[in-house]
């Protein structure tokens, strides 16, 4: 059994799958899978992944349609034999150093998960970001959190950040969850790794910064903010509801969904109602407020 499993999905990533990979391959921690998911691709890719494959045998790809990332990492997990599991962007870069680090790391502290910062990789043409993804620096290493005062925490900061490639997950422990990522939407992280934090009272961190996170323009974050992107964030609120009706989710959802109203002002008129009346629906105008209303109705896109 290796100690690691690094989940790939893969999908149209040709000209940065190379870089990814090799950044794995040459990681100090050798005892690692590195498991891939082809999610339909229509350029190199799984060309790129058979290379790696038959130069590697601790690199497995596996192939379906274009299903989005969700079903490929589930995908992906069914195959994962490691005592350890890390979700990796396939366009991204992590040191050198990252895995054998967070290993040691958790397992001195027998921690669920450990999670850790990042830094960005700006692609020429993509629009600039407005957060980043350092957060550590709030927290003490070598204490333990518990995930309900961790969120609160990160909210009242306004830090809270939910990808997960800046995570590092006792496989175990998500095994014993039951955890998956919800499939068929976008910022599925946001609801996979809010539910990941409130099931455990073991979290530690790590203050290092491990990934360079590339932003592409053709990137979840870099495309054309859409109505599908209110959507998803919409469906995440009620996937959280069904969760828990504790505080904090309903914390989460007031600093979440203003902000994604407030970003809504960028999508175009015509599809402004029905998203809107879905919120109306759903009981969400509580959370979103009038100020982020406003500015949904009433902001010209620059």
């Amino acid at each position: 059994m290796p100690k690691i499993s690094v989940i790939l999905p893969v999908y149209n990533v040709g000209p940065y799958l190379d870089a990814a990979l090799s950044s794995l391959i040459s990681q100090t921690m050798k005892d690692i899978e590195i498991i891939a998911v082809n999610d339909g691709s229509t350029d190199n890719s799984e060309e790129i992944l058979r290379g790696y494959k038959e130069k590697y045998d601790n690199v497995f790809y596996y192939n379906q349609s274009n299903k989005g990332q969700s079903a490929a990492r589930n995908h992906a997990l069914q195959y994962a034999t490691g005592e350890y599991v890390y979700f990796m962007d396939s366009d991204d870069l992590i040191d050198t150093d990252a895995l054998r680090v967070c290993y040691e790391y958790a397992e001195r502290t027998q921690a669920d998960f450990i999670f850790f910062d990042g830094d960005i990789l700006q692609e020429e043409g993509a629009p600039p970001i407005t957060w980043n993804y350092k957060r550590t620096y709030l927290l003490k290493e070598g204490v333990r959190y518990e995930g309900e005062k961790l969120l609160n925490l990160m909210l009242d900061k306004e830090k809270h950040n939910c990808v997960v490639w800046l995570l590092f997950i006792r496989r175990a422990f998500l095994n014993r969850i039951g955890l998956s990522f919800y499939e068929g939407i976008i910022h599925e992280d946001e609801l996979f790794t809010t539910i990941l934090t409130l099931s455990s009272d073991n979290i530690y961190c790590l203050r290092r910064s491990f990934v360079m996170h590339r932003v592409r323009s053709a990137s979840t974050m870099g495309i054309h903010y859409s109505m599908r992107n209110i959507n998803c964030y919409l469906t995440v609120a009620d996937e959280l509801l069904r969760y828990s009706q504790k505080p904090i989710i309903h914390k989460y959802l007031r600093y979440t969904l203003s902000k994604v109203f407030y970003t809504g002002y960028q999508i175009p008129i015509r599809e402004k109602p029905s998203v809107f009346w879905r919120a109306i629906k759903s009981g969400y105008m509580k959370y979103i407020g009038i100020g982020s209303v406003l500015v949904f109705w009433l902001k010209n896109k620059g």
